[in-house]
């Protein structure tokens, strides 16, 4: 060969090293981040992708990769219509970090985006450009900011869930033009000012409680459809559709409304080495004598006129079927048919379970004994006859009782509780009814539902929602086989923030109190949200720890002797030894006796994880001691509780975004 043709073959060599390189950089540029010189090569749907990853996935939960033009498809929680994003779900993915701008907004033919029950956090950025946008789920997560006022530019919006956020302001008045929604949940956030006359026909869910929303609820058709629980924990919402009179502002700025807790439990609790923030007091003008007496007196008698109309109210609303779906069971008392429930042994087989109930023939106008009664003018949706004809599935035997799964011909689920009639023989049968009416009454996202009761000579039942996700025991300790390891601590926050919510909801409600908080009796809704159920049924027994090993060492040292002595005080005992267990996945029987101090290294011992989140450990942990101390005294309230973990959820977001800044991500 010439020497001509070596130096030729040598060039072409050299030209397709140089470009075989070049290819290769190019395709490892697309498969980790979408940067700027490479973006032309990339489709847009999956740079958009990319870039949400980038900031939103700081754990690298999803592993995005890219080989191929339209791998991004093949993503997992991705769908595709011809090559453009339809449909983007990543619920549950333990997501941490932020909603960066200018990423999945450019994705223009989405149709449904669901980033709920994850960990992001900072504001909801600018949404304006997912025009074709039909569902939008962005709830239990830790977003903040006021409400995103571009999501009212999206017109074709069906769905929209914003609850259990961070969110702050005002609810806009513009809510109105979204007049597709058929789904809209705001609850569980910080909204404040009135709620906008919304009046879309088609809305059939919707829900603002535990806002801070204020002023007269507007009775507009759509609005009037639902019962107080779409309203409820906003203390200073009036007018006809939530049944409570508006009054004149000095009624509102009354010392008697303001519930600021005593300053000495703060004391007690810095003394203890936790941070707690009191919440802002409100200064009242000081009223005369005179004043005070006539406020004093109006105030009574807005209360008797309030009593005589809810009376009436309830007795019209048993004469009028209910608009919405309710409830879903009845209950176990007056029929005469014989009533066979199914249950499974521990081999499996169907056994049939012949109720024992003792049938009344007892004329109505008796007592209430052996009938159905529903809670709160539930729907009767059901008969007795068809409740006790239900298949039923052991659930788990209690203190004071045992729980069936009743699956009923019309597919309808509920959790029956039959209480053991020898413990609960000391309360009478008019002081049952009395103390069911008023927990039936609580309604509140983080309890399960009292829907219905029955009672009979011998028998007693309360009836439940069934909730489909197991219990906060399951998930903390997993089966009997496996070692469980720890929840991540962001989840051991939310939980303990949803337990806290529902405590502090019966505490602030009624004048009931749990009196029986523990893992078991915390069971996880659909959205897997932390509900308390068996809240104040102990109370109807007279229990001591003897009687109940298990459960002894979550009471508090005044209340061993017995269950019926329960406080919020001792409730928050309880809470303490939860909090212990979900840092620590050990049951309370296995908890050491420690002082305080030696506490956090026990915790930090039994995680074997998390260093890098030491200080936020180490909060919940202060937390967790205080609550547990002997003296009730030294205890702080529920509501003080919450927003200590408020005030952690606050240091955490404020440390993520600086150490997002820190590495580049902002």
């Amino acid at each position: 060969m010439s020497p001509l043709m070596l130096l030729l073959c040598f060039l072409l060599q050299l030209i397709y090293t140089f470009y075989s390189c070049s290819s290769s950089s190019a395709a490892a540029a697309a498969t980790t981040t979408p940067s700027a010189p490479f973006n032309s090569l990339l489709p847009s749907d999956a740079v958009s992708l990319l870039s949400f990853k980038s900031k939103a996935d700081l754990d690298n939960k999803l592993h995005y990769t890219l080989n191929e033009r339209f791998d991004y498809c093949q993503w997992r929680g991705v769908k595709c219509v011809q090559g453009r994003v339809v449909r983007l779900v990543l619920q549950g993915f333990s997501l941490r970090g932020t909603f960066p701008p200018n990423s999945l907004t450019h994705l223009d033919q989405l149709r449904i985006l669901n980033l709920r029950n994850n960990s992001l956090s900072g504001p909801i950025p600018d949404l304006s450009g997912l025009l074709n946008l039909k569902t939008l789920f962005l709830d239990h997560n830790f977003f903040s900011g006021t409400f995103p006022l571009s999501v009212l530019s999206i017109h074709l919006l069906v769905i929209l869930d914003l609850s259990r956020n961070n969110l702050t302001g005002s609810l806009p008045a513009r809510l109105t033009v979204l007049d597709r929604l058929n789904y809209l949940r705001l609850d569980s956030n910080w909204f404040n000012g009135s709620i906008p006359p919304l009046n879309q026909t088609q809305l059939q869910i919707f829900n603002v409680s535990n806002n801070n929303l204020t002023g007269p609820v507007p009775v507009t058709p759509t609005l009037k459809k639902f019962n107080v629980r779409s309203f409820l924990r906003n203390p200073n919402l009036c007018g006809e559709v939530v049944d409570k009179p508006c009054r004149s502002a000095p009624f509102f700025d009354s010392p008697s409304s303001a519930a600021s807790p005593p300053t000495p439990l703060y004391q007690n609790a810095q003394s203890q080495g936790i941070l707690i923030t009191p919440p802002p007091q409100h200064k009242h003008k000081k009223v005369g004598v005179v004043l005070g007496f006539v406020v004093g007196t109006l105030i009574l008698i807005a209360a008797v006129l309030c009593l005589f109309a809810s009376v009436k109210r309830r007795k019209e609303e048993t004469e009028i079927e209910s608009k919405e779906t309710k409830c879903t069971i009845e209950t176990i008392t007056n029929s005469a048919a014989n009533a066979t429930v199914s249950e499974p042994d521990d081999s499996s087989q169907e056994i049939k379970l012949e109720k024992e109930v003792k049938v009344l023939q007892a004329p109505k106008q008796q007592m209430k004994s052996g009938n159905l009664i529903f809670c709160s003018g539930e729907t009767e949706l059901y008969s007795l006859e068809q409740l006790m004809r239900a298949s039923a599935e052991l659930l788990g035997r209690g203190t004071i009782g045992t729980t069936y799964k009743a699956l009923m011909a019309s597919q309808l689920i509920v959790s029956v509780k039959r209480l053991d009639a020898g413990k609960t023989s000391i309360t009478s049968a008019e002081a049952f009814e009395q103390h069911m009416e008023s927990v039936g009454m609580l309604r509140h996202p983080n309890l399960v539902a009292v829907r219905a009761y029955f009672q009979a000579k011998q028998e007693r039942l309360v009836i439940y929602d069934y909730q489909p996700n197991g219990s906060l025991f399951n998930l903390i300790h997993g089966s009997r086989s496996t070692r469980a390891r720890p929840l991540h601590w962001t989840s051991c926050l939310k939980i303990a923030e949803d337990v806290a919510q529902g405590i502090a909801y019966i505490h602030q409600a009624s004048k009931l109190t749990h009196g029986n908080l523990k893992s078991s009796n915390v069971l996880l809704g659909s959205d897997f949200e932390a509900c308390l159920t068996d809240y104040s049924i102990i109370a109807l027994a007279d229990i001591s720890s003897e009687d109940d090993p298990d459960s002894a060492r979550y009471k508090a040292p005044e209340v061993r002797k017995s269950a019926r002595r329960a406080t919020p005080g001792s409730d928050v005992y309880a809470y303490g030894i939860l909090l212990l267990e979900l840092l620590t996945g050990k049951p309370p029987s296995q908890h050491p006796h420690l002082s305080p101090p030696d506490v956090p290294d026990w915790v930090r011992a039994m995680r074997e994880d998390d260093n890098e989140e030491d200080r936020w450990l180490a909060m919940l942990v202060d937390l967790a001691s205080i609550c547990s101390l002997t003296s009730p005294e030294q205890r702080p309230t529920m509501r003080q509780i919450l927003k200590i973990i408020q005030d952690i959820k606050d240091s955490a977001m404020v440390e993520n975004n600086k150490r997002d800044a820190h590495n580049g991500y902002s």
